[in-house]
């Protein structure tokens, strides 16, 4: 959802939010009121922490010369960790009942965890395409 459609949803919230208010506000039950605006501001900080949270992001690129990995933090905070292709190692840990449950670069005394906030059909699918570029230069392709 766009900043548009969260506009429209919290105004459609907000509005019905408002109406249950008044209702409540006018039959006599104030304290209830104070419990409808809780939960539109609980509401509020879920969408907003999940926004925040989906900012999240790994770019990963493989070239013959080098693996970079960049990552970004919901705070905007980036870090970048670079390997030689020939020397790293690609690390995955599975469990059978769930699938990928980690996922590593590792060379030169070195380390990073990536993919971790992915979905696990995607965790599969980045494993199995980033082996293969890996293999693909460590072959000279």
């Amino acid at each position: 959802m766009g900043q548009r459609g969260h506009f429209v949803f919290f105004l459609i919230a907000g509005m019905l939010t408002v109406a249950h208010m008044a209702i409540f506000l006018v039959s006599g039950a104030w304290p209830i009121v104070m419990f409808f605006g809780a939960d539109f501001l609980i509401l509020f900080g879920a969408f907003w922490l999940n926004n925040r949270a989906a900012r999240a992001c790994e770019l990963v690129e493989v070239s013959r010369t080098s693996i970079s990995i960049r990552k970004r933090a919901p705070s905007g905070f980036e870090t970048a960790h670079e390997f030689n292709p020939f020397w790293a190692r690609f690390k995955v840990s599975r469990k059978e009942e769930i699938g990928i449950t980690d996922m590593s670069v590792s060379g030169q005394g070195r380390r990073t965890d990536v993919g971790s906030f992915l979905h696990l059909d995607d965790r599969e699918r980045f494993a199995a395409t980033f082996a293969g570029a890996l293999a693909r230069v460590k072959r000279g392709l």
